[in-house]
């Protein structure tokens, strides 16, 4: 497998693996996992924290029992000179899913977490793309299994180039 075929995939990660990412010192969007280049995430936990600025963001942490992963929401699209170049109707409409992520993430919740991978002050998070609240109490160990499976089996079997 090329390392690069990860690069832009929401890689599914335990937090004791997600908090071990080193960054990539000449490229700031990537994150490195034992020598693979990683930007986006997913993660199944249930939410122990949340801290709500409306307008603004929600952040969250995210515990799937090896660990937290800090997660942030950007509610502030409206207003964000990022999102100035799209159309105003992409932009209400991106709006009003974080809006509706932001209402369904309370703590206690069991939910699945999908997002670039960033860093804050030094400190590892997902930047939320979207948030599925679970209803399958089995969804995490399924999770579990998934992300064992395929570090053992894909993330960890990087091709080394052929020997000229």
């Amino acid at each position: 497998m090329d390392a690069h075929q990860l690069l832009n995939t929401h890689v599914k990660l335990l937090a004791f693996d997600f908090l071990t990412l080193k960054p990539i010192p000449y490229d700031s969007a990537s994150f490195s996992r034992k020598g693979t280049r990683l930007s986006r995430a997913e993660t199944v936990g249930v939410i122990v924290s949340r801290d709500f600025k409306p307008n603004r963001f929600l952040k969250f942490d995210i515990d799937d029992g090896t660990g937290c992963i800090s997660c942030v929401l950007w509610l502030n699209q409206e207003s964000s000179r990022h999102f100035s170049r799209r159309s105003p109707s992409h932009v209400r409409l991106i709006s009003q899913m974080a809006a509706d992520f932001a209402s369904q993430v309370q703590i206690g919740v069991l939910a699945r977490v999908r997002g670039r991978i960033t860093s804050f002050r030094g400190n590892l998070q997902i930047t939320v793309s979207d948030v599925v609240i679970e209803r399958d109490p089995n969804s995490q160990i399924l999770h579990w299994l998934d992300c064992l499976r395929l570090a053992r089996n894909c993330y960890d079997k990087v091709a080394v180039p052929p020997k000229a």
